[in-house]
């Protein structure tokens, strides 16, 4: 299935770069071609109520036609205007980071220049800091050896939780906190939170808080990461006005499917050689690669004078 959205993605990529005006291409190029780049969006697993879906990218407005002239005839065929690919830009986006080598920090793409006027984050200060951020949705066992590792290396993390964590696994939950851990909101159900309403949206996030809180006693640390990546600029400024500050990263590796886990020894070279300064690195704690190379990760940043920050560091509030 990842294949074959990865697939549908390059064609739609195509054909709309084909038929863009000029100036479209900047906006078009962002929004679709990190379709084909698997390693720029999370997700978890279907589980239970989680159905997320990867790589959407679908062009918003109406559609407009041209004639086409063939050796066979006139025909019409799908072509779209710039208002499309601001509307689709507009609608929602789905973040994406490239790759950089040798210490080099990636910069946001530019459709997305401006996240961080409107609450976003996604690379800390240009210093030996590594923020690290995992997305849990379930257990499988490989969440709690993540924990272990950081409670071996002494290194604190942030983690995204949904509401399915809360119910099937509280004691997990309670341990991240204890240990001193940031508990973070998913949402409570992983949906596409585009397509809220700003009610809709709010309520997402509010039943995640319930959830933590009648777990707890305590409420939830106030950093959202939306679900797949997808965001857009109202988003980002309802979850402001929740009192969030949205979490995205600076590198991220296909480390969610655990059916297609990368080898231990590739996925240490692969995380090691894209490490930077400030690095918001997401890793899926579900992953038991990312469970069994964790603790040569952080010693390995650790002898290259890499220290490990909070976000509440990240976003000003020390």
């Amino acid at each position: 299935m990842k294949l074959w959205r990865i697939a549908a993605a390059s064609l739609l990529t195509a054909a709309c770069l084909a038929h863009a005006e000029p100036t479209t291409l900047g906006i078009l190029s962002g929004i679709f071609g990190s379709a084909a780049n698997a390693e720029g969006a999370e997700t978890e697993p279907e589980c239970e109520d989680i159905t997320p879906k990867r790589g959407r990218r679908t062009p918003t407005g109406e559609r407009k036609r041209r004639s086409d002239f063939t050796e066979g005839g006139k025909k019409e065929v799908p072509t779209f205007s710039e208002l499309d690919a601001v509307a689709c830009a507009a609608e929602g986006m789905s973040w994406y980071c490239a790759h950089e080598k040798d210490g080099k920090r990636p910069s946001a793409p530019p459709e997305m220049a401006w996240l961080t006027d409107h609450g976003g984050h996604y690379l800390g200060a240009d210093e030996r800091v590594i923020y690290l951020t995992f997305d849990a949705g379930y257990e499988n066992g490989n969440v709690e050896r993540i924990l272990d590792a950081l409670k071996a290396e002494q290194v604190p993390g942030a983690f995204f939780i949904l509401d399915n964590l809360v119910r099937r696994n509280p004691e997990l939950v309670k341990r991240m906190r204890d240990e001193g851990h940031l508990v973070c909101n998913h949402t409570a159900k992983h949906p596409d939170m585009t397509k809220k309403t700003q009610a809709e949206f709010e309520a997402e996030l509010r039943a995640m808080e319930d959830s933590y809180r009648e777990l707890t006693g305590e409420e939830i640390a106030k950093y959202y990461r939306p679900p797949e990546g997808r965001f857009s600029r109202e988003n980002l400024d309802w979850a402001s006005g929740m009192g969030y500050e949205t979490i995205l990263w600076s590198y991220a590796y296909a480390d969610w499917d655990n059916d297609r886990q990368p080898a231990p020894a590739a996925a240490i070279e692969k995380v090691m050689s894209g490490t930077h300064n400030g690095e918001v690195i997401l890793l899926h704690p579900t992953s038991a690669t990312n469970a069994e190379i964790l603790p040569d990760l952080i010693r390995q940043w650790k002898e290259m004078g890499y220290r490990f920050g909070t976000l509440d560091e990240l976003c000003g509030k020390l």
